[in-house]
């Protein structure tokens, strides 16, 4: 039996990989895979049989995987995130929410003959989305940015929201059917008990990170093991009062003052990616396929009902008085895709609700994962198509995601921004971010290569990478990692290349990419031109003033860097040609250049002093001289002069 367990539980480890990878493969949610490896090794080839195999420890398994993903739900869950992500998302978050809840219970009473109570739940249950199903639909639909932004950011907030809410339901069922307590004092008692134990929880937690009291290595085992004994405690204090008291714990700690959460969010993202692939393996291998199919006609009229009636009525409703147009509203109803979170916490609540007798208990799971499956597959279809009829899809994405942000990819961003093109940059240093912030240019502070950067680094309208940071050890792991996001032909890299011994050798394939802004130009080289007074301009080359008389007027010293063509962005490398003309060209332009063009633009303004001082000129002599191409171009220079605004503007 225990050789059994052993290569059951490996095979469940090898599975999720495999349906991980083949999700991040395909570009749709892993749940979808996952679900299918499920049901084919369970009820399908009947070779895991979850209930025969762990017994008494499937539900402490269970119970404790929902613990982790709730309280790694909870710790997004910041209260300034939801006021700066648009009227639109607090809206879907709350009164939509309630909307939801209302339509998918009163359908499910009335449907499926549901007693009240456990409607209720079963609506609770299915109000939530989650960005693991989402994140990958939007990536390959690529709706507008604004579109995108909603649905990534109702899918992280209503996680805890609609979990907190199943529980509290629960608990009332729960209490309700023992006509030996009174249902309001045990409801409050649990109440009481999963706030208090919460915020005490997460105060401690918090002073802890604050005042660095745990050593480096230690803070994420310690949180995970803290967050485990005080769901432990909680319910043995007060039964099933745990799931609250992580959640508040969780929320607590998201909203406190002076506590990092991006390093315990990407250690727990990564142990809640394991723990949402077996657990989901293993729910879905619990799954009674009988019972999934005796939902009949019903169950067909209730997912309809989810997809057609409750998720339309609730974006409509909330989007009274915001921006959105009709086709918005209409791409924003059909995208509300069920996942992981009410698998589990249905899966849990079900065990639970038949240990105590609720008559109807054991068509919670077999339901959720109808609305499960329905949601995902027929919305992963139609979602692509359904965008492009109403025209709510984006143009190729012209963004640029830069990692580093130090004194050069900071005044970069500055004039990218000023030309209209979307630009975020990201680092691992605070003083950097902060100092990016005080410019008004958006950030990600940490790895965009890790997890959390993945459901939470806001890539709409970005589609390429170029990597200015000085982190060596770092910028081949980001680099890999976007080359799978946007092709190898998006994400380019400096040319650091100074390691000769074979132990730093880097790869071709990678060696390759490292040609931007030219074969010699190092983070080095940019960080010295920019403190020596190094400025980054903008310049519109017309047939007035092309390349060619660029190069004149700053000579060779002028590094191009990226140039703008009929809207579309074009990043310099060592083979990228620059147009002569009908382009916004940026540069940097180091002191030498900055001198040689103040040097040129005098020359230029001395000729132009002599054409129109040359002998008595008539007013037709005059107007015909500037109107002569000669004119116009040392106009175009003089306009185009480092420091020389205002006599330009005489000129």
């Amino acid at each position: 039996m225990v050789e059994k367990i052993t290569a059951m539980l490996g095979l469940v480890g090898v599975l999720s990989l495999l349906c991980q990878w083949i999700g991040w493969k395909v570009r749709l949610p892993a749940i979808l895979p996952l679900l299918i490896c499920g049901l084919f090794i369970g009820p399908g080839l009947d070779i895991l049989k979850p209930d025969e195999i762990f017994g008494d420890l499937l539900f402490p398994i269970i119970s404790l995987g929902v613990a982790i993903i709730l309280f790694e739900g909870a710790l997004t869950l910041n209260f300034k995130e939801i006021k700066n992500h648009g009227r639109m998302v607090t809206n879907l978050v709350s009164a939509g929410a309630v909307i939801t809840w209302g339509c998918i219970a009163t359908a499910t009473h009335f449907l499926l003959e549901f007693q009240w109570p456990l409607a209720t739940l079963f609506g609770a249950l299915v109000v939530v989305t989650g960005p693991t199903v989402i994140v990958p639909m939007l990536r390959s639909i690529k709706p507008k940015t604004e579109l995108a932004r909603i649905l990534r950011w109702e899918g992280i907030i209503i996680d805890p929201i609609g979990a907190l809410l199943a529980v509290l339901v629960f608990e009332y069922i729960s209490f309700a059917s023992d006509p030996t307590v009174h249902v309001l004092y045990a409801l409050g008692r649990t109440l009481a008990t999963g706030i208090s134990f919460g915020m005490i929880s997460g105060y401690f937690v918090g002073y802890l990170l604050r005042n660095n009291l745990l050593p480096h290595y230690l803070k994420n085992a310690a949180v995970i093991t803290i967050m485990l004994g005080v769901f432990v405690a909680a319910n043995l204090s007060q039964e099933e009062s745990g799931l609250l008291t992580v959640t508040v714990m969780g929320i607590l700690l998201a909203n406190m003052r002076g506590v990092g959460v991006s390093e315990i969010l990407e250690f727990k993202e990564t142990l809640t990616v394991l723990v949402i692939s077996a657990l989901f393996i293993l729910l879905a291998a619990r799954l009674d396929s009988q019972a999934l199919l005796s939902l009949g006609w019903q169950g067909i009229a209730l997912l309809a009902v989810v997809l057609f009636i409750a998720r339309p009525l609730s974006v409509w409703c909330c989007g009274i008085g915001t921006s959105l147009s009709r086709q918005d509203k209409w791409f924003l109803s059909w995208m509300a895709p069920r996942g992981i979170v009410a698998a589990a916490v249905s899966s849990l609540f079900a065990i639970k609700l038949e240990e105590i007798g609720v008559a109807g208990a054991e068509m919670i799971v077999p339901l959720v994962f109808l609305i499960i499956i329905g949601s995902v597959v027929i919305q992963s279809i139609t979602a692509a198509p359904w965008a492009k009829f109403l025209g709510v899809t984006k143009e190729k994405s012209q963004g640029i995601l830069i990692f580093g942000a130090s004194v050069f990819p900071r005044e970069l961003a500055k004039v990218l921004q000023s030309n209209n093109v979307r630009v975020i940059l990201a680092d691992n240093n605070w003083d950097n971010i902060r100092l990016a912030r005080m410019s008004n240019i958006p950030v990600y502070y940490g790895n965009p290569a890790s997890a959390h950067a993945l459901n939470f680094l806001d890539m709409t309208g970005i589609g390429r990478l170029l990597v200015l940071s000085p982190y060596r050890q770092l910028n081949p792991m980001v680099s890999f990692h976007y080359q799978d996001l946007f092709g190898s032909e998006k994400v380019f890299g400096l040319n650091n290349r100074d390691e000769t011994t074979p132990r730093h050798k880097l790869s071709e394939t990678y060696l390759q990419r490292l040609c931007l802004f030219g074969e010699t130009v190092s983070y080095a080289k940019l960080a010295l031109l920019m403190s020596k007074g190094g400025v980054i301009k903008s310049t519109t080359l017309t047939d007035n003033f092309n390349f060619t008389d660029f190069r004149t007027c700053y000579g060779d010293s002028a590094l191009p860097l990226i140039y703008i063509h009929k809207g579309k962005v074009r990043i310099y490398t060592a083979s990228e040609p620059i147009p002569n003309s009908g382009i916004v060209l940026i540069s940097l332009l180091p002191i030498p250049a900055q001198k040689l063009a103040k040097k040129h633009h005098q020359m230029l303004l001395a000729q132009r002093d002599n054409l129109l001082n040359e002998g008595p000129l008539e007013d037709a002599n005059i107007k015909r001289a500037k109107s002569s191409h000669y004119f116009k171009k040392i106009k175009k220079v003089v306009s185009n002069t480092v420091g020389y605004k205002g006599r330009a503007k005489k000129a």
